[in-house]
């Protein structure tokens, strides 16, 4: 076995989920990621955890989801099953990645709904995603397997501890401003974001932060004002969408085109009221990540882009008591600011053409 393996395990464990002796832990574990999860289970067997492996297939989803009545009802011994668990360890890389495309839109979102109470119980843990690399993504991200594992753990196998002080720079400013502006090529607009908490994403729940990798500070916008074109081509539901533009007025998505892929698009801000708002903007900080692979848990976090996701906001961005915009998906689209670019913190430029003041 590779040993980078190993270390990614290790890092999954101790750093990202924080794992403790005597925790129950649910490793669901996708179709490819078998040695990842073998590695997984180690490390949990040596700290004195308890896990139960479940299979994480894209194909049994697609096999239930298209051979049902399409009245789906909620999973309520899976949600037990989250309810009684300390931590979920998330290991995507499954065998191929349109598994789920051309599943009719009405049918994907009325599995989705069905699930809600499923995926608070899942966020209600030291919930943690990372994937394994696998020859499906490195197909889909257009490069050799051999070249894309090792860009895979270029951006896993960090000092996290020094990439987390770096953010915290950006988590500062986002946490005393009142709004963001982002400018670049087919994009003016201004969120607001005073009164809300931004996460430093360093993959770690200890920072609120739930992907592995990582490396973004995001926070939870308002009252969205302007237009924004999201230049990152990408995969939403199966379909390929590029060079997508949003207008906003009073917050809500008022106009939508595409290149390709509108109509998918269209069909995520009809899933309910809270998917025509925002409910995240994030910064990627990470430069272990230097190039799109087609993938949202590398691609959001590449340094030099913006991130946007339509739907649900996340809780950790909120005061207690206080209700962010709520949805039944959070689905992130990416603008590149490598370019001519700037991104303003209540009138101050904080990143021009994808580069930070104090780099």
């Amino acid at each position: 076995m590779d040993p980078r393996i190993r270390e990614h395990a290790e890092i999954l464990v101790d750093w990202s989920a924080r794992v403790e002796a005597g925790d129950d832990v649910v490793i669901d574990v996708a179709e490819g990621a078998h040695d990842l999860g073998v590695a997984v289970a180690a490390v949990l067997g040596e700290r004195g955890a308890t896990p139960l492996a479940t299979y994480g297939s894209a194909e049994l989803e697609r096999a239930y989801a298209t051979a049902h009545s399409g009245e789906f009802t909620e999973p309520t011994h899976e949600r037990a099953l989250y309810e009684r668990a300390d931590s979920v360890l998330r290991l995507g890389g499954g065998r191929n990645t349109a598994e789920n495309a051309g599943i009719p839109p009405a049918t994907q979102t009325a599995h989705r709904q069905a699930r809600e109470a499923v995926r608070e119980a899942r966020y209600a843990t030291d919930w943690v995603s990372t994937v394994h690399p696998t020859r499906s993504l490195a197909q889909q991200a257009g490069m050799a397997y051999a070249d894309y594992r090792e860009f895979v753990y270029d951006a896993i196998l960090r000092d996290w501890s020094s990439l987390a002080d770096e953010m915290s720079r950006l988590k500062d400013l986002l946490d005393a401003g009142s709004e963001v502006r982002i400018r670049n090529e087919g994009t003016d607009l201004q969120l607001a974001i005073d009164g809300r908490t931004a996460v430093n994403s360093c993959a770690s729940v200890a920072y609120d932060s739930h992907n592995l990798p990582s490396g973004e500070v995001f926070t939870a916008p308002y009252a969205t004002e302007g237009h924004v074109t999201f230049d990152v081509p990408m995969t939403v539901r199966g379909e390929p969408v590029r060079d997508v533009r949003l207008t906003f007025e009073e917050g809500t998505v008022t106009g939508v085109t595409a290149a390709q892929g509108e109509q998918v698009i269209r069909e995520v801000l009809d899933t309910d009221e809270g998917a025509r708002r925002l409910g995240e903007l994030g910064v990627g900080m990470n430069r272990g990540i230097d190039r799109v692979t087609d993938n949202i848990l590398f691609d959001e976090k590449m340094a030099g882009t913006v991130h946007l996701a339509l739907g649900r906001a996340y809780d950790a961005n909120l005061s207690d008591g206080e209700s962010g915009n709520e949805s039944a998906v959070h689905v992130d689209l990416i603008t590149d600011m490598r370019g001519d670019s700037q991104l303003e913190i209540d009138g101050e430029t904080v990143q021009e053409d994808g580069i930070f003041r104090w780099e």
